[in-house]
């Protein structure tokens, strides 16, 4: 992707540039419920899921595969199957999310959702081998918390310095029971991405890379909607631009410049920083859809902005020269 100009081979990185990557990034994906919202008046929430990394997958065939095709085909079948992995688990993520905001509140579907971060942190040593310090757990614990109060905004109710909450069973009650489970299951698909993603970015560059993984997650969430039997065509044109902007905004955007990032941060930090597309959320949905935040929602917000710059300062450091890149030359 032109946008995200990856450096010479083993040149050094600006500190800033990772952590200004990921700003962008969550600005970008901060867009996707405001689309979503729009999409789904007329279109089912696995139909726009398709349509997003659909779109953004045929864009990269126009705009990578050409430059790419011969170090595509001189690629390692590992390096393929690794990239693969990834684009499953993205697949997978966005059908289980999606999926259980049908049969759970969203309170319950965004905090279990959000909990990426700390399978990602939980799963780093071992997997990646990468040390965790202990002031990024803080912020992971802040940003979590944060993200929390978020979710449950939508439920409670702060009046008079007390806050008001349903009791435990309506968040857990056996009606919730499976569409808390594929939120669950969502937050350990997202937490995979990132540490598939992670493993294998420095091996490609950025447009070969998410050509293979989002070429992976189009394919599957085709067939996934495609076996649903809900319609793909016939509606209004605005709902076509609003999934049009999903694949070009949240998703060539905001997701390929956290890809971008996994190249020179730990990717317990990147998923920490997914925390903050609430915030981005929140603003967007008071501007375009006159929703005001509320107080909970406000609180909620300045927890996950406190526990990402705890977790910045943790991770701040001369940013590595990236691993030899065996791919050519940078997309």
């Amino acid at each position: 992707m032109l946008i995200f100009k990856e450096p010479a081979i083993n040149s050094p990185v600006s500190t800033k540039t990772p952590f200004l990557a990921l700003i962008l990034g969550i600005l970008a994906v901060s867009t996707a419920s405001v689309l979503i919202r729009f999409a789904q008046a007329e279109a089912a929430s696995i139909v726009i899921a398709a349509y997003r990394l659909g779109l953004a997958a045929l864009v990269l065939l126009i705009v990578v595969l050409p430059r790419q095709w011969t170090v595509l085909r001189a690629l390692p079948r590992r390096t393929l199957a690794l990239a693969a992995l990834a684009g499953l688990f993205l697949a997978f993520h966005f059908a289980a999310w999606i999926t259980s905001l049908e049969h759970t509140t969203v309170a319950s579907s965004v905090v279990l959702v959000t909990t990426a971060p700390l399978w990602v942190a939980m799963l780093s040593g071992l997997v990646l081998h990468e040390r965790i310090a202990p002031a990024v757990w803080l912020g992971l614990g802040v940003a979590l918390l944060g993200g929390v109060v978020v979710g449950v905004s939508g439920e409670c109710t702060l009046a008079g310095g007390q806050v008001s909450c349903p009791p435990l069973s309506y968040f857990i009650s056996g009606k919730n029971t499976w569409g808390n489970f594929l939120a669950l299951l969502g937050a350990w698909m997202s937490g995979a991405y990132l540490l598939v993603g992670r493993k294998v970015r420095p091996q490609l560059s950025l447009g070969t890379y998410v050509l293979l993984v989002y070429g992976t997650a189009a394919i599957v969430l085709l067939a996934l909607a495609a076996f649903s039997g809900q319609p793909f065509t016939g509606f209004q044109p605005q709902t076509y631009l609003w999934l049009a902007g999903l694949a070009l905004i949240p998703q060539l955007l905001g997701h390929s410049a956290f890809n971008w990032a996994l190249r020179y941060l730990p990717a317990a930090f990147v998923s920490v920083a997914l925390l903050g597309e609430p915030i981005g959320t929140v603003i967007l949905a008071f501007l375009l859809l006159r929703e005001s935040p509320t107080p909970l929602e406000l609180g909620g917000g300045l927890l996950i902005l406190l526990g990402i710059a705890l977790a910045s300062r943790a991770t701040a450091g001369p940013a590595p020269a990236p691993a030899e890149n065996k791919t050519g030359d940078p997309a």
